[in-house]
């Protein structure tokens, strides 16, 4: 099937200022463009690169008014482009189809007015998909480089195909010149100094590799990025151990605390959940509370319900911890719940209503019930709202001082 005859799905939906200000609506469609681009790529590469170029170019005019405060819609497309830019370098095209390819991807990136695409050239040498074209894109833009960089340079010149050469001299195998470029750089910038490093470890030259990344990175530095760029070097050498003790914290935080713990557990399998753990809660004095569930997700129950009680946990995750374990594991069901209460009572907890508190109780009883220790947990909850209490908390304490008179 020809691009032309293909009626793709997302080409209406991406009209300029086709989103307004929303951003969950156009989040929505960039993950059902890529979707859809995926699906057709199993079937047809060539015809999902032409996709995949089509829907880059109509990306940035369609999300320009779109409200990107949230970082949501910057998020998906990032992970957007990057699936596009795999789906086009994977692609078996002649020289003409590519060139036009990259032609086009060219003017959208040189018209990203916001910009949104901006992070394509970070894949500009794959997606030429041999040397010999990365190193003519190279000479095409590496003496615009040399100019902006130069001596002569007036504040806020700007070359939006600085990365592009980068990326080109990198795929082309041009090392030298890239490190002799990335020399004249007016500024240290990671964005730019990754690919210093990434040119270094191809070059066998790792340890080098490490101290360019971790050298003053002045302006705009991305620790993250950098602690990620390192560790990738180490594992590459079969350095598990020095990753691990250097890296793995800092180069694998995640959203949530649950997620920096399976990130971590997963790159490095040789290590046990309670090592890992354990590293974590070191790392983030203060805030032990928060990897109750991290604990929990790996079956590590004692720690998990230790944690709970030595820093504020959220009460919502205790109690649904309670809730979901109350037939396979009552004893922590029933430690779950009581650490809930004991937060509750305390004050702690994010707009807390009575159901809040009720079910907290509840699925503290059902588990005591479950394990025959009624008397017991009915015990330490009267204790619980026994003892001190602050103004914010009065209710909810007398809320189960009722109950377990009752």
């Amino acid at each position: 099937m020809t691009s032309g005859a293909h009626k793709w799905a997302f080409a209406p939906r991406f009209r300029r200022n086709a989103f307004g200000w929303r951003s969950q609506p156009a989040v929505q469609r960039v993950r059902e463009a890529v979707s859809e681009l995926r699906g057709v790529a199993k079937k047809d590469p060539a015809l999902a690169a032409t996709g995949a170029v089509l829907f880059l170019e109509k990306l940035s005019p369609a999300l320009e008014q779109v409200d990107g405060s949230s970082g949501a819609i910057g998020a998906a497309v990032n992970r957007a482009i990057e699936a596009c830019a795999a789906i086009i370098a994977a692609a078996s095209a002649d020289d003409r189809t590519r060139d036009r390819w990259l032609e086009r991807l060219w003017t959208a990136h040189e018209n990203d007015e916001i910009p949104y695409i901006e992070v394509l050239t970070d894949y500009w040498g794959e997606l030429c998909a041999s040397r010999e074209r990365a190193s003519a894109w190279a000479d095409r833009l590496i003496d615009t480089v040399k100019t902006v960089w130069g001596p002569g340079r007036q504040p806020g010149d700007y070359f939006h195909g600085t990365v592009a050469c980068l990326s080109a001299l990198f795929h082309a195998g041009r090392h030298d010149e890239l490190l002799a470029l990335l020399d004249k750089a007016p500024v240290s910038l990671w964005h730019y100094r990754q690919w210093g490093v990434r040119t270094l470890a191809a070059m066998g030259r790792k340890a080098e590799a490490i101290r360019y990344a971790e050298a003053d990175g002045g302006l705009n530095e991305y620790p993250r990025a950098v602690a990620r760029a390192c560790e990738e070097i180490l594992l590459g050498s079969g350095l598990a151990d020095e990753a691990y003790a250097r890296y793995a914290i800092a180069a694998n935080q995640a959203g949530t605390f649950v997620g920096t713990f399976r990130a971590i557990a997963k790159k490095y399998p040789t290590r046990t959940s309670a090592s890992i753990l354990a590293d974590l809660v070191a790392s983030t004095p203060g805030q032990e509370g928060k990897w109750f569930a991290a604990a929990k997700d790996a079956g590590l129950y004692d720690e998990a319900i230790a944690l709970a009680h030595r820093t504020p946990c959220d009460p919502r995750t205790l109690t649904r911890a309670a809730r979901d374990f109350t037939a396979t594991n009552s004893r922590f069901a029933v430690e779950a719940g009581l650490a809930a209460l004991r937060w509750l009572v305390a004050g702690y907890g994010y707009e807390i209503t009575n159901a809040d508190v009720f079910a907290a109780y509840a699925s503290t009883l059902d588990a005591a019930k479950h394990g025959g220790w009624v008397d017991e947990i009915e015990g330490r909850i009267r204790a619980l709202v026994a003892g001190p209490r602050t103004s914010a908390s009065d209710l909810i304490a007398d809320f189960l001082e009722g109950r377990t008179k009752a």
